[in-house]
């Protein structure tokens, strides 16, 4: 069995607590180089328990869905479903982090993969969006590779590291359902 077959996508649980700030803090200055950096008030156990706890209650609500990427029980990283809207659209939207000493070893495009599963099998979406800066070409790999495709492109529309970035749209709609 491939590192990539022993991959598992679960909620977090508050026994994840210490290893999620771990991951989180290891992985601190290389996720700021690619998505808006977090507050400082955020690398700290406390904040942690209370994000996971959140996860939780917008689990039950419908409104988001988080998961911890594991291999072999250590998190590798994180991807989530967030602005879950039910009425008229059934879409929500794809984000995912990977660490920096997995990258390049298609653990993301994996993760994204078994998150389809999940949001277009038990959750019944219809449709997932994700947005990615031109410059973060993994990414954009990553989501093309499972199937989504660009279709829209917004010029200056993010303040990233003091600099205004354009921003490029993805979609992937369920297959399963009918037109």
């Amino acid at each position: 069995m491939s590192d990539l077959d022993r991959l598992q996508l679960l909620p977090p649980a508050s026994t994840d607590t210490d290893a999620l700030l771990a991951f989180e803090a290891a992985n601190r200055a290389y996720f700021e180089s690619w998505v808006t950096a977090r507050a400082p008030s955020y690398y700290h156990r406390d904040a942690i328990a209370a994000a996971i706890e959140q996860a939780g209650r917008e689990r039950d609500k419908d409104s988001a869905h988080q998961y911890l990427a594991k291999l072999d029980g250590q998190i590798i990283g994180r991807v989530n479903l967030t602005a879950v809207t039910r009425a008229y659209f059934n879409k929500a939207t794809l984000g995912y982090r990977i660490g920096e000493q997995f990258g390049g070893r298609g653990y993301a495009t994996r993760i994204v993969a078994l998150l389809l599963e999940e949001a277009f099998g038990s959750l019944e979406l219809g449709r997932l969006e994700a947005t990615a800066r031109p410059q973060n070409l993994g990414s954009i790999a990553v989501m093309q590779r499972n199937g989504f495709h660009q279709y829209g492109r917004s010029e200056k529309a993010m303040l990233f590291q003091g600099t205004w970035s354009d921003l490029l749209y993805f979609e992937r709609r369920n297959d399963r359902q009918a037109s």
